[in-house]
């Protein structure tokens, strides 16, 4: 099978309920404390936050997920022209199919032509890092998008549930430390859904990573996805629900983990409420594929654009409930857990 068929079946299948884990996020663990005398006007609350020395609208980064097949570079250039006039954030899918298949160029480049200002990141796969970084292909997948930051994602287990993944992980880490090196633009390293704990936090800030997406477990499992697509192995089933839920993850590198970076919550994120809460434990932005890509799919630029006004006012109000006049003004002591 083709890669731009395999991205295509992963779309597919992730918009569906066969790709969600049956572990949750965390997020219902936690609860707001209402603020009865919040002494804060509606009209002062702001959603706007500071992530990498610049200033975004809402705390909503557009994960990577799209791009490589012809539909993906129909929903990226919604996604972009979204991004630009509404000043998101937002990271292509793994571009590894520009070397193995450079005709797929014009599904990612479409993303610059229809966004000339917004902050977009490239993305590859740790399994392909060390080998871009020698051959120079990293700099095609940067050019072709005149990228903003480089994302390296983590997918060990969906690799190892693919038929036709990689087996090989050994390097990973020396490779995006050359990556780190060899480029000015700041480096992000995600986890695909099983999440990234304190010592593998720690590990990557030690050389040279600038944020960590935790990506953690809740949302959508890929390696449900993977067995989807490969039932004749009933066996691997058994994976499905390998991961460190996302509020796992927050709290393990707020506690035990690098306080030099910042951090993306992804995994699950569903509502303003989910963005509030990772806030609250310790995230500076949120990321979010799964809710994005299926309003697209199913309504559009418009689904796009409804889906985002009303998490922007859910997150206006909750945050004038909570007494908060933006969400970095969020902490522990915003919320309380009801049940662990």
């Amino acid at each position: 099978m083709s890669i731009s068929q395999r991205k295509a079946e992963h779309v597919e299948i992730s918009l569906s309920d066969r790709s969600s884990y049956k572990k949750t996020t965390g997020f219902e663990r936690y609860d707001f404390i209402h603020n009865a005398l919040p002494e804060i006007d509606l009209d002062e609350v702001t959603t706007e936050v500071s992530f990498l020395s610049r200033t975004f609208a809402f705390p909503l980064f557009i994960s990577s997920m799209t791009g490589g097949y012809a539909k993906g570079g129909a929903v990226n250039a919604i996604i972009a022209a979204f991004c630009e006039k509404e000043n998101l954030p937002f990271g292509v899918g793994s571009q590894r199919i520009l070397i193995e298949k450079p005709e797929s160029a014009d599904t990612f480049s479409i993303v610059r032509d229809k966004a000339p200002n917004a902050f977009i990141a490239a993305n590859l796969g740790g399994c392909q890092v060390v080998d871009a970084v020698k051959s120079g292909s990293i700099d095609v997948m940067i050019d072709s998008i005149q990228a903003d930051a480089v994302i390296v994602h983590l997918n060990v287990l969906q690799e190892l549930m693919q038929p036709e993944g990689d087996r090989s992980f050994r390097g990973t880490l020396n490779g995006i430390e050359q990556l780190v090196k060899m480029t000015e633009l700041p480096v992000i390293v995600k986890e695909t859904g099983a999440g990234i704990n304190a010592s593998a936090a720690q590990r990557l800030v030690d050389v040279g990573v600038s944020v960590i997406d935790v990506a953690g477990a809740g949302g959508t499992s890929w390696s449900r996805i993977e067995n989807e697509r490969d039932p004749d192995h009933p066996h691997k089933r058994v994976f499905d629900e390998w991961g460190i839920p996302t509020v796992d993850c927050l709290l393990d590198i707020k506690e035990n983990g690098p306080q030099n970076c910042e951090i993306i919550a992804s995994g699950g994120i569903r509502s303003s409420f989910d963005i509030i809460k990772s806030f609250s434990l310790g995230a500076h932005m949120a990321a979010a594929a799964q809710p994005v890509i299926k309003a697209i799919i199913e309504h559009g630029y418009d689904g796009l654009e409804q889906l985002y006004n009303d998490w922007q006012k859910d997150m206006r109000m909750a945050l004038c409930l909570l007494g908060c006049q933006r969400p970095a003004d969020l902490s522990m002591k915003h919320i309380k857990e009801v049940w662990s």
